[in-house]
């Protein structure tokens, strides 16, 4: 467990559940009740006992590895159709390197949905998590609703153009699957 300087945040990190860091900010541990910041710490813990980091660190590489794979596949046809039959190259040309390009933007965002579909499901199970862990959900639902109204801090102007303002919601807590319990 650590505590940090900073805006409101939690979040935990490690490679495994014995070797794993649960961080909270002191503008979380400031803004809100002892309850609300058990229930944050509860949604930290669960992402350790469900292993989070390393899963989504797997499907990220795993889907990223089937973007740049199948981008050179596509790419390779595509080039091989623009040439001419009797046309030799040492190298790909022109189609390959466009389709790739092409290729890499539009599968990249498609892998992307993907990766943040697991992402949105493993938060809900943190969420679920927690709430077995308090032995009951408000404590996380009250956490949640804390976090929807807590007002972001301001994005340094040279970022400023990267920053999504918006409202967080509130997820609904389910009971944990069996293999979190035995965990």
């Amino acid at each position: 467990m650590a505590i940090y300087e900073g805006a409101p945040n939690a979040f935990a990190t490690g490679p495994s559940k014995s070797n794993s860091l649960v961080a909270v900010s002191t503008g979380l541990l400031a803004g809100m009740s002892r309850e609300e910041a058990e229930a944050v710490l509860a949604h930290e813990i669960a992402h350790v006992a469900n292993g989070d980091m390393v899963t989504l660190t797997l499907i990220q590489g795993v889907v990223n590895t089937f973007v740049f794979f199948i981008a050179r596949v596509v790419g390779y046809f595509v080039d091989q159709a623009m040439r001419r039959n009797n046309e030799e190259s040492s190298g790909p040309g022109i189609g390959y390197m466009v389709t790739v390009f092409v290729c890499d933007l539009v599968f990249g965002v498609l892998a992307s949905m993907i990766v943040m579909y697991f992402s949105r499901q493993r938060e809900f199970r943190a969420d679920s998590g927690a709430a077995w862990l308090l032995g009951t959900p408000q404590p996380m639902i009250h956490a949640l609703q804390r976090l929807g109204g807590l007002s972001p801090e301001p994005l340094p102007a040279n970022m400023a153009s990267a920053g999504i303002a918006g409202k967080g919601g509130i997820s609904a807590c389910s009971p944990p699957t069996r293999a979190w319990r035995s965990a």
